[in-house]
């Protein structure tokens, strides 16, 4: 049995600016990684597949199918690990593109440095996934496991189960928002905390992304967003889980 750990990831960088395609590349290859490169990417997910890709850099604006398009179509066959990369100009995008279930996103100019701290955190999640699902014998000492009104979240898999059994992988953002509802249970979050939680940086007023995966999450707990029983929303001040963990 073949397991990637992150030293040995393989990358793919779809970005049109040669320079910033370049630099980055450069960057990954000097810490390790194993980079490929793409002006554009029309055929991305035959190009995950076919190559083994375990992380995607994906520019939002590119020529032909754009990043949002790209995004959209890799998650509907692929559980690869998903970055965009946005202009500060692209609020909107980043919102959607996390809707469409990008794990995280940059934006420009970034870095380095930063990109590459997320980058290896969301491979440690994808190489985990990978192990626990070519050897489902395989526990660690310190695997989490969350149960509450009899859903259980996997931390090690990121999988969300329902009571009736079904699972989910959850991307990168939502993981990381519901688990930090989940340990802080019954107590309010704000904004600003929960963007810390999940990204890492401060929380600016007009940045949606809390308000957009606390939607998807409620969606996944099949949680009335009219009348919301788990998550709850604290106007003015951020929200909390109100449920019972077992």
């Amino acid at each position: 049995m073949s397991i990637k750990t992150t030293n040995n990831a393989h990358i793919l960088i779809v970005e049109d600016d040669l320079a910033s395609r370049s630099l980055l590349a450069s960057y990954l290859q000097k810490e390790g990684y194993k980079v490929s490169e793409t002006a554009q990417a029309d055929n991305l997910v035959q190009q995950v597949q076919a190559q083994q890709i375990d992380l995607v850099l994906l520019d939002i604006n590119l020529p032909g199918k754009d990043g949002l398009t790209l995004t959209r179509e890799l998650r509907a066959h692929s559980k690869v690990g998903i970055i965009l990369v946005t202009s500060k100009v692209d609020e909107i995008d980043k919102i959607v593109g996390l809707e469409l279930g990008a794990d995280d996103y940059v934006t420009k100019p970034f870095n380095p440095r930063e990109l590459l701290v997320r980058a290896k955190n969301l491979l440690w999640r994808v190489r985990d996934q990978n192990v626990h699902s070519q050897s489902a014998a395989l526990i660690t000492p310190d695997r989490i496991l969350l149960h509450f009104e009899g859903w259980l979240l996997d931390g090690n898999k990121r999988l969300l189960q329902a009571p009736d059994q079904v699972q989910e992988r959850l991307p990168e953002g939502e993981y990381r928002l519901l688990y930090a509802l989940l340990r802080h249970a019954g107590q309010i979050l704000s904004r600003d905390q929960l963007m810390d939680e999940i990204h890492g940086r401060e929380w600016t007023p007009n940045d949606r992304s809390v308000d957009v995966l606390i939607g998807r999450i409620r969606r996944k707990l099949r949680d009335n967003p009219s009348n919301p029983r788990l998550i709850l929303t604290a106007h003015g001040a951020g929200y909390l889980f109100a449920g019972k963990l077992d």
